[in-house]
Parts: structure tokens; C-alpha cells; sequence
């Protein structure tokens, strides 16, 4: 994207979600109708019921009362880009903070999506008031309104910043996973062409959720400053808290429960031993281990996103009004992307898709030295519709070419620890985002751009852009046809591993 950076900061090629992953951002995955595979030998009659009686559909997918919740998670993290831009501002013209700071702070906040597989493993291990998910999506949104509150009262310098935005990437992050693994139990078993409408409905939930807090992100700086709008983002986690309230589940019986699983008990002890056994024997097959290998290299390219935002700010004195209006495009953008992968490119198998999404992206991507040159503005083209225009096209792509990450990773996870397996593949993915995040940081450094020097932008975001191509050698780390391929690969690992998890 050309003109803004998220905190932290995400790049055309990487998972959104709010406050990582970046890309990481960030960070996924789908909703299915069903709670397991067709092929399941469990599913009896009144579970397909259970699943089935809503005829009320969006993207495919049937809006029963869990499905509704995951998706109302989705369109909590889009609509806390609200304080993005608040965010952004605060720590260029309040903290007076560089453009490498800001990148390191963003790297800092992201910690939280890189141990996922914990949070995964203490839904799974530690029921909290006898639910496993219910209880811990409740706790997550009241984390996420805690953090929110105390930027808007208490902070005041960049440490105390870093860690309030560490507190906001920990809820997101934990709820993330709680609505994984309800979403990774539906989709297991599925084909890609499902896969790919259930991703879709996440997705879009979250980019609905962007565009609508994205034009008022930036004209609320500009009204009431950032306090205001850090204000109003504490009110948005409590959503997460609601719905909680509609996701079915059994409560556990705490006591039959403590009895076989407390803390030392060589019970809990062993059946924690057996889960990192099976979890290290899945990640270890070539058909997990190189997919993930590869999504780690493309994940980890560096980005100019944050030194971008300051040249924009800061050289073109585009005001938070204006970034309001060209992020509302690109939510918007975000939601055309998903159209387009759900309607074109959902059945291509991985390897064309990210070669040319990658090419393209690239390509692409390198426009950006025409608006830190002013060669737009030779060809007629204000330096405003230029950054609206690029954004547009380069959120479109990054959007299209993201969603197969998430759907290959949902479709690697074996039956059992969803929540766990699945938040260890996506913080591998995360992992390589921060990595990604960090070397741009130290490219800003060493190439000498700051919030107010730009006279080796161009040269950063050349190398930046180039550097997106090094991965496709390792195309080949990928499954040649994934149409149902993964749903065969998912089982042989399994019956590697030893079975099944059990939680």
C-alpha cells in the first residue's frame, strides 16, 4: 500500500490482521456449515441438522449461530482499523518517533501472533467456567477494551505505547485462535473449491468491517485527535465479548475434568507430552513441512510500508482526512479481492496463483517510485489520485494472493487440537511477517530515510519490491494440484503421526 502504514505495518502480500499480522496481521481462516468432513464416520443425522437449518446464506455458507460468531470476530479485527491511523499519527507527531522506531515498535506489538500454538493449547487444555471457547472469546474482548482504554488515558511514551498495543494484539490474537479452531473443525475434510467460499466469508466479514471504520479513522483525528478515537476503540472488543453468547457449546463438568487433567497430575502431564509428539510428527511431513517452509520465505521479504506513510505525511502533507478516504478504498479494495478469489481463483492450483499474483505484485508494487519522484504528476496524475489508485490495485492483488495461504494452512491441520495445530502453522507465517517487518526496518536504517530525509526512498522500495521475487525458485515446495490433494495428504499425516489428537 502507498500511503499508509498499519501498526504493524502490513504489506501487499501478507495477512491483515488488526495489530499483526501484518500480515501477519496478522493472521485466518475459514467457516464451514458442517463440523467435520463429508467422509466423517461420525457424522450422524442430527449433527448434519444441527448445522443445516439456516437457509439464509453469505458466500456459500449456511449463517448458523456459530458461524455468525466467527464472523462477527472477523468483523471486529476489520473495524478496529479505526485506530490505525490514530496509532500511526501518535507515534510520528506525538512520540516524534522514525520511521525504523516506528517499524521495531510494530515488529514488538506483533509478539503476540508468533506464540499462538500456547494460546491454542490452553483453549484446548484448559477449559475456563467449563467452555473452551465461549469463556476465552469473553476474556479476549475485555483484554483488547482494557488496552484500548489506557491509550486513551495513560500513555504517554513510546515503551508504555508498545506495551498497550502489545495488550491489543494479545486479544486479537487469542480470540483468533479461539474462532481457528471452530472454523478449522468445520473445514476439515472439505474441497478446496468449499474451502475457498468459507475463507471468503471470513474475509469478507473482516474487510466489511474495515470499510466501515475506515473514512471515519482519519477525519476523527482530524475533529478530535487520537485520544478520542482511542477512546471509541475500546468500545469495539466488547463485540467479541457478546458474541460469545452464540456459539454452541457442551459446558465441561470442571471437577470430572480437574480430576484427569490438573496441573501436574501425571494425567495432564502425559497427554501434553502425547500432543507435542503428534504436533512435531505432523509439522515434520514433507507435505506440511516444505508448504510451510515456503510460506515462512514469502512472508519474510521486506517492506517500505512505514517510511512510506512518513513520506506521505510528512513530504506530501496528506492529512489524516485524506488517508481516512484512500484506507476506506482499500477496505473496500480488501473486499474485491475476496470476490475475485472466490470467484476466479479458488479452484487454480497454488503454484500458479502465487507466481503470478507475485509477479504482478511486484510489478506493481515498484509504481510507488513514481509518486516519490513526481513522475505521476508529468503524466497529469495529482500525487492524491495516484497514492488512491495504486492502493486500490496493490490491496486488491495482496488480497487475492493471501487467501490461498490461509486456505492451505487450514486444510494441513489433522482432527483433534485444530486450535493448536493451526496457530502453530499461521505463527509460522507470522513469524516470517515480523522477520520481513525488521529487515525493512533495517533497510530504513541503513539506507538513511527518516521522518523528514527521503533521498533513498526509491532505492528502498526497489530493493524491497525485488526481493518479493526471491521465493519462487521454492515454488516447487508446493502441492502441484490442491483440489484434493490436501484432504489426502491431511489423512496420510494423521496416520503417520499416530493417530488423531485427542483433547
Amino acid at each position: 500500500m502507498s500511503v499508509s502504514v498499519e501498526i504493524p505495518s502490513t504489506s501487499h502480500r501478507r495477512d491483515s490482521e488488526p495489530f499483526i499480522d501484518s500480515r501477519t496481521r496478522r493472521n485466518s481462516l475459514q467457516i464451514a456449515a458442517m463440523e467435520e468432513g463429508p467422509n466423517s464416520p461420525s457424522k450422524s443425522p442430527s449433527r448434519r441438522k444441527r448445522y443445516s437449518f439456516s437457509s439464509i446464506s453469505c458466500f456459500g455458507v449456511e449463517l448458523t449461530p456459530d458461524n455468525i460468531a466467527v464472523a462477527m470476530v472477523y468483523f471486529v479485527q476489520g473495524v478496529l482499523g479505526l485506530a490505525r491511523l490514530a496509532v500511526s499519527f501518535y507515534l510520528k507527531d506525538d512520540l516524534h518517533l522514525d520511521p525504523a522506531e516506528t517499524a521495531v515498535i510494530s515488529g514488538f506489538s506483533s509478539l503476540p501472533w508468533l506464540v499462538k500454538p500456547l494460546y491454542g493449547f490452553i483453549s484446548d487444555s484448559f477449559p475456563l467456567f467449563g467452555y473452551r471457547r465461549r469463556s476465552y472469546l469473553v476474556l479476549s474482548g475485555l483484554l483488547g477494551a482494557l488496552s484500548w482504554s489506557l491509550m486513551a488515558t495513560m500513555v504517554n511514551s513510546k515503551y508504555s505505547a508498545a506495551f498497550c498495543i502489545l495488550l491489543g494484539s494479545l486479544s486479537v490474537a487469542f480470540s483468533d485462535v479461539v474462532v481457528d479452531s471452530m472454523v478449522v473443525e468445520r473445514a476439515r475434510g472439505e474441497s478446496q473449491s468449499m474451502s475457498g467460499s468459507l475463507q471468503s466469508l471470513c474475509w469478507g466479514s473482516s474487510a466489511f468491517g474495515s470499510i466501515v471504520s475506515s473514512y471515519f479513522s482519519g477525519s476523527l483525528v482530524d475533529d478530535y485527535g487520537v485520544r478520542f478515537v482511542f477512546g471509541m476503540t475500546a468500545l469495539l472488543p466488547l463485540i467479541t465479548s457478546a458474541v460469545a453468547v452464540l456459539v454452541k457449546e457442551q459446558p465441561i463438568i470442571v471437577s470430572a475434568w480437574s480430576e484427569n487433567l490438573s496441573l501436574g497430575s501425571p494425567g495432564f502431564l502425559e497427554s501434553s507430552k502425547d500432543n507435542l509428539i503428534q504436533i512435531w510428527g505432523t509439522l515434520k511431513q514433507p507435505d506440511v513441512f516444505l508448504p510451510t517452509l515456503f510460506i515462512f520465505l514469502w512472508q519474510a521479504t521486506p517492506h517500505s510500508d512505514p517510511a512510506m506513510f512518513y513520506f506521505t505525511t510528512n513530504k506530501l502533507h496528506f492529512s489524516p482526512e485524506f488517508l481516512g478516504r484512500v484506507k476506506l478504498v482499500t477496505s473496500v479494495a480488501s473486499l474485491i479481492g475476496v470476490g475475485i478469489y472466490n470467484g476466479f481463483l479458488k479452484t487454480v492450483p497454488l503454484r500458479k496463483t502465487f507466481l503470478a499474483t507475485t509477479i504482478f505484485g511486484t510489478a506493481l508494487g515498484l509504481t510507488q517510485v513514481f509518486l516519490v519522484t513526481g513522475l505521476n504528476r508529468q503524466f497529469g496524475i495529482s500525487d492524491q489520485w495516484f497514492a488512491i489508485g495504486d492502493s486500490l490495485i496493490l490491496t486488491v492483488l495482496g488480497q487475492a494472493s493471501f487467501m490461498p495461504v490461509l486456505v492451505l494452512a487450514a486444510r494441513l491441520c489433522p482432527e483433534g487440537m485444530e486450535a493448536t495445530l493451526f496457530a502453530t502453522l499461521m505463527s509460522i507465517s507470522n513469524g516470517g511477517s515480523v522477520l520481513g517487518g525488521l529487515i525493512g526496518a533495517g533497510l530504513t536504517q541503513t539506507f538513511g530515510v527518516t521522518k523528514d530525509r527521503f533521498d533513498n526512498l526509491v532505492l528502498l522500495i526497489v530493493v524491497c519490491n525485488l526481493t518479493s521475487l526471491l521465493p519462487l525458485p521454492l515454488l516447487g515446495l508446493l502441492p502441484k494440484d490442491n483440489t484434493n490433494a490436501l484432504a489426502k495428504d491431511t489423512t496420510d499425516v494423521e496416520t503417520k503421526s499416530g493417530g488423531k489428537f485427542n483433547p
